[in-house]
């Protein structure tokens, strides 16, 4: 998804309107990743690589099945060695298979995406917004009234975060409609438009409870930054 300089104008335009109304500061970031999770793609593949290939004993699986064996033994005693030896580097070989097809396949984003727990891709989306919200500096406005809105693209995840001056005097249930409103346009391809949307719906909510101060200063930047 690329963003244009119209794009950017658009949602800086919405932000400075909406902070007309209230001495609020709302800052807007989307990200085109926020985890690899290289480590969900290897806990997946290390447990098919050990327990897929335990359906194959049942069956009889040997060292032959691989050409391992199938040739003249000399003796009893040392065939039975050979035998588990053959099976063994088997077993190795079909695990190795097992785990790199599991890893390869975990890299498609949408497997990724089914593969990943609900619960750790919200963990980290809302651990990358926190992160965003401090490196920009919404936490040390004058009146503790900055709120990010932040869209995770490859997780479909949205998240508004509000400083401690709004956080106890709103209602976290009120920011439902911004997400709900940017969600659904992310789902239809139209991501400045939610976060136009978004930026007024949070602005009314600001305006209620945070009226513009006489002098007020604009703190943060009115502008989207893409990750």
């Amino acid at each position: 998804m690329r963003f244009t300089t119209d794009d950017h104008a658009r949602v800086a335009a919405a932000i400075a309107q909406a902070e007309a109304n209230t001495s609020g500061e709302i800052f807007c970031v989307v990200a085109r990743q926020v985890s690899s999770y290289r480590d969900v793609s290897l806990g997946w593949a290390a447990a098919a690589a050990l327990l897929a290939p335990l359906g194959l004993i049942p069956l009889g699986f040997n060292g032959d099945w691989l050409a391992f064996g199938g040739g003249w033994e000399i003796a009893h005693a040392p065939a039975a060695s050979a035998g588990i030896g053959r099976a063994l580097a088997a077993y190795a070989l079909v695990q190795a298979g097992v785990f790199l097809a599991v890893f390869l396949l975990s890299l498609i984003p949408v497997v990724r995406r089914l593969l990943t727990p609900a619960a750790l891709r919200r963990t980290r989306v809302r651990r990358a917004a926190m992160q965003q919200f401090l490196a920009h500096g919404l936490h040390v406005t004058e009146a503790r009234t900055g709120v990010l809105i932040f869209a995770a693209l490859a997780d479909h995840q949205v998240e508004v975060v509000a400083d401690q001056g709004i956080h106890s005097c709103v209602n976290p249930e009120v920011w439902a409609d911004a997400v709900a409103a940017l969600t659904a346009a992310l789902r239809r391809d139209r991501p400045v438009e939610g976060f136009e949307k978004a930026v007024a719906l949070c602005g009314q909510v600001l305006a209620e409870r945070f009226p513009p101060k006489p002098a007020d200063e604009n703190e943060i930047p009115d502008k989207l930054v893409v990750i």
